[in-house]
């Protein structure tokens, strides 16, 4: 089968290249999935350099989370042939077949695609595991996302509009604003580089947010730390730009705000119940209507090089999904 190796840790990807590999074998207790589709996240990148928080060793096959059919399960699974479902490991899903455990998988949601599947799950159970799940987000309340152009940032957007709070989406590209305007509609699109605090102050009438999602870090945490309302969170979700901030504690106490570290993947290891409850609210989101995925590009697996460069030089408003066997 097709797979996308990892054979050596690269900054520029020389260490990746698409193999030939043996179709895994199903062990029991494990579901043989055809990968019909499998989006790329910030951390599939990462791992190519080994800059990630989990570091396989190379060889590994990259991809965190795809949608496909069932090809072989044991019957107390609830699975069968044919069965429509998506999943997530945190390797292995830019292939044409993947071994899953079957409580790592869930039916793909009515009315998704396999492109949108691929693109729903890891973006919005991290999405929601910080607005709704550790900030409890409600109607009303204004939330400030950072890096509005990525798949976690958009699908914070959209799941924050569909929770009904006030959405500022910030972005340090400016060409890309009327992009993620016509993809979620937020109250504001707004450039996140400098002081953006003034904009923010005046969009919310003084009151600032309640919420502050931030996968960037760096320079856009520091000024962040001045946008939180009194009572409010801010939420550390990555650190693209590369720099882990600092914070002088006597921020949060003066201004009486909470920093929630958030890891999804960890909170649902922790918390398997909460985890699953989490995954079935996505579901019926997605299946109302309230949460759609925005997708940059769909490309065959073979042309995998130009979606990890359009991620590398942040050009992308959205997902990039591989389909695996085209």
């Amino acid at each position: 089968m097709q797979a996308l190796q990892v054979e050596y840790l690269s900054e520029d990807l020389s260490g990746v290249r698409l193999a030939g590999i043996p179709v895994p074998e199903r062990a029991e207790g494990e579901v043989l999935i055809r990968v019909r589709a499998a989006s790329l996240n910030f951390p599939d990148l990462l791992m190519t350099q080994g800059k990630y928080q989990f570091k396989p060793e190379p060889p590994f096959t990259s991809g965190l989370e795809l949608a496909g059919e069932v090809v072989e399960a044991d019957p107390e699974s609830g699975l069968k042939p044919g069965d429509r479902v998506i999943g997530g490991n945190k390797t292995g899903a830019f292939a044409e077949y993947i071994n899953l455990p079957a409580r790592a998988l869930s039916p793909l949601p009515a009315g998704l695609s396999f492109a949108e599947g691929a693109s729903m799950g890891a973006a919005y159970v991290t999405a929601y595991t910080g607005l709704v799940e550790l900030c409890g987000l409600a109607p009303g309340q204004w939330v400030l996302v950072h890096g509005a152009s990525g798949g976690v940032g958009l699908a914070a957007c959209d799941l924050a509009k569909a929770m009904g709070a006030r959405v500022i989406a910030a972005t340090g590209s400016a060409d890309k604003c009327d992009r993620i305007d016509e993809a979620v509609s937020p109250e504001a699109v707004i450039m996140g580089t400098d002081r953006f605090r003034v904009e923010v102050d005046v969009l919310t009438d003084g009151n600032l947010c309640d919420v502050v999602f931030d996968p960037v870090g760096g320079d856009v945490f520091d000024e962040s730390t001045r946008c939180v309302a009194f009572g409010g969170k801010l939420v550390v979700v990555g650190f693209t730009s590369g720099r882990i901030a600092d914070v002088a504690t006597n921020i949060p106490l003066i201004k009486g705000f909470s920093i929630v570290g958030l890891r999804a993947g960890e909170y649902a290891r922790h918390f398997p119940e909460r985890g699953a409850a989490i995954r079935a609210a996505v579901a019926e989101l997605a299946e109302a209507g309230r949460i759609s995925p925005a997708i940059d590009r769909v490309l065959p697996l073979s042309r995998w090089r130009e979606g990890f460069e359009a991620m590398a030089n942040r050009q992308l408003v959205g997902k990039v999904v591989f389909e695996p066997g085209n």
